[in-house]
């Protein structure tokens, strides 16, 4: 309402309560709180009255910046694309108060190419609503077991989307990888707010079997150049004299480990450990064994 009078001499309540989507009633509650605010703000009746800030007021269009304006119409069109509809609401609202086009240059998409469902939109539900949600969950084991949760957060790292939340089975902080849920539900259950165990990188808390992570180094060859650098960070690669690679990693050995090494197919070498070694050529036999 603030923003609407600086840029307008007076305007009718009836307008304010038609552009800000409330009754008249509230717009005159709320010059009630402005003013005990300390917000010169002022009504005046009749035919060309309306409501109005003291023309000497020290307010100016200065209390947001012109690139603060611009920061926070970003920010809600980064919302808007999560499909948040009260931010698009807000959106075009503030848009309007600050005469301003807000320019489409970010879109986020959270599906994955192949379309699989990973639970993004229910999970953001049940967050947002403070629902326990219930679920299947596969550790990096195969270990398959059931968990209620209340679910905090949604935390993007390094390629994958994962769950912060409380699990009411272990009583603790846990993470989960959206992709190996399943059957997730969302119940009607609400939880209270819970003081978020804000840690590092939240690794230790994983639902999942703790592993010592491993020097590994691979060596991969020029065919899959293109792979490498969305694979590895780049102090990671080394390139060799004959066109290949060495990429020198710290791991959890696990079978994600044992398939992205299988994914590069005969353009990858394990050089150590021998044990990890040992271990792709075991499944590489078993694998050759199926097909003779």
């Amino acid at each position: 309402m603030v923003y609407i009078l600086l840029h307008r001499k007076s305007v009718p309540a009836r307008v304010l309560a038609e552009q800000l989507g409330v009754s008249r009633r509230t717009i005159y509650r709320d010059i009630e709180t402005l003013s005990m605010a300390g917000i010169p703000i002022y009504t005046e009746k009749g035919k060309n009255g309306g409501v109005s800030l003291l023309p000497d007021s020290v307010l100016s269009k200065s209390i947001l910046s012109e690139q603060e304006q611009n920061e926070i119409l970003t920010a809600l069109q980064g919302l808007s694309n999560m499909n948040i509809s009260e931010a698009d609401q807000v959106l075009k609202k503030l848009s309007t108060i600050f005469n301003k086009t807000a320019t489409n240059w970010l879109a986020v998409d959270f599906s994955d190419w192949s379309g699989a469902n990973n639970y993004f939109n229910d999970f953001k539900t049940a967050i947002l609503k403070r629902r326990t949600t219930e679920f299947d969950y596969y550790n990096s084991y195969g270990d398959k077991v059931t968990r209620r949760v209340e679910p905090m957060q949604l935390w993007f790292k390094s390629k994958s989307w994962y769950l912060k939340g409380f699990c009411l089975t272990k009583q603790d902080i846990r993470v989960y990888k959206l992709t190996r849920v399943k059957n997730l539900v969302v119940t009607d259950n609400d939880f209270p707010m819970r003081a978020f165990l804000d840690t590092q990188d939240n690794s230790a808390a994983k639902d999942e079997k703790v592993q010592k992570e491993t020097i590994i180094r691979f060596r991969v060859e020029a065919e899959m150049k293109y792979r490498l650098f969305d694979d590895f960070e780049e102090n990671e690669v080394t390139e060799q004299t004959d066109g290949s690679y060495i990429a020198t990693v710290s791991w959890e050995i696990d079978n994600w480990v044992h398939g992205f090494v299988l994914s590069y197919g005969e353009f990858i070498e394990v050089i150590e450990p021998k044990h990890f070694r040992k271990a792709i050529e075991d499944k590489v036999k078993k694998i050759s064994a199926k097909y003779l």
